[in-house]
């Protein structure tokens, strides 16, 4: 199929699918006339990208663990470098929500000693770690 129906088929922009090309997350062979010509199986594989992308990982990430993914349907093989990807990636998100827990308290703190409402505290919508250990410091000092 060429990159319009490609991109028709998964909802991808054609430039966006050349990025994926030049990244090499997607292959094509190309006709005598210069066009890109893709196989069927890139759909499932630019929606495999596009799931893998969702989850924060990178291009180069996710070049990597591409191959672990199954050609069909979600999961992977038993690759361990995709499992040293996946920890890396958990660990900078636990890294991160900690870090936007902080900013939230100390806005909250910050905000106590204004006129302005003092916000509801945020839900927690996924387990994990709890409120960082460290405490911001004190605004009012």
């Amino acid at each position: 199929m060429l990159i319009g129906e490609l991109a028709r088929r998964t909802g991808v922009s054609t430039r966006l699918l050349r990025y994926y090309e030049e990244q090499g997350l997607l292959r094509s062979e190309r006709d005598s006339n210069g066009y890109r010509r893709y196989a069927p199986e890139a759909v499932e594989r630019v929606r495999r990208v596009r799931e893998l992308l969702a989850t924060g990982l990178n291009t180069d990430a996710i070049r990597t663990v591409l191959p672990c993914t199954h050609s069909a349907g979600p999961g992977v093989r038993d690759c361990a470098h995709f499992t040293d990807i996946v920890d890396g990636q958990l660990s900078k998100l636990d890294d991160d929500i900690a870090e936007l827990q902080r900013r939230r308290a100390a806005l909250t703190d910050y905000a106590a000693l204004s006129d302005l409402p003092t916000p509801a505290p945020a839900p927690n919508p996924t387990p994990g770690p709890g409120p960082s250990s460290a405490t911001p410091s004190s605004i009012a000092s």
